[in-house]
């Protein structure tokens, strides 16, 4: 993961947080119309902060995979050998 990618994650993180902090607010304040429209703004952030953490693993995964060598059966013995 290179130091931009970290970047945005702890960005996103903090973004999430502040969105759930809102919505809480808005929960105890008893003003539940407006805390369901934030519970919609904080469950987008979530998605997108776990969908760009799935992308970054993804392309961790694919550049520490290597090509697997194709599986040669064993020879078989020569006929012709006695």
């Amino acid at each position: 993961m290179t130091s931009a990618e970290s970047l945005i994650l702890d960005a996103k993180q903090a973004i999430l947080e502040e969105q759930h902090r809102r919505f809480q607010a808005l929960q105890r304040e008893g003003r539940w119309q407006e805390a369901m429209q934030q519970f919609q703004v904080t469950l987008t952030c979530a998605s997108d902060l776990l969908n760009h953490s799935l992308a970054i693993l993804d392309g961790m995964l694919a550049t520490q995979r290597k090509p697997e060598a194709p599986e040669i059966p064993p020879a078989l013995p020569d006929p012709d050998i006695r």
